[in-house]
């Protein structure tokens, strides 16, 4: 709770374990697959490079879920094994 939040109330554990794995997945995309650098010149250039951003994402949770069998945020050592 901050000071000048009022009338607070506590989120649930499920509800704060979800929003944490949500902003964990946000600092990943801008960190390593450099989300917020995009030099596209139109915009289907911007949302290609955005899905295609997504999309490998979205591969390496996969990879990490049926093939190494790891936590699905586990993206820095996803391919080495």
């Amino acid at each position: 709770m901050r000071t000048n939040q009022k009338n607070y109330k506590k989120q649930n554990w499920a509800f704060r374990k979800t929003r944490e794995g949500i902003e964990t997945l946000f600092s990943q995309l801008c960190g390593q697959f450099m989300i917020r650098r995009n030099y596209a010149k139109s915009f289907d250039g911007f949302k290609t490079r955005i899905l295609s951003k997504i999309t490998s994402l979205s591969m390496v949770q996969s990879i990490n879920t049926f093939q190494f069998k790891r936590p699905i945020n586990n993206l820095n050592v996803a391919l080495t094994n």
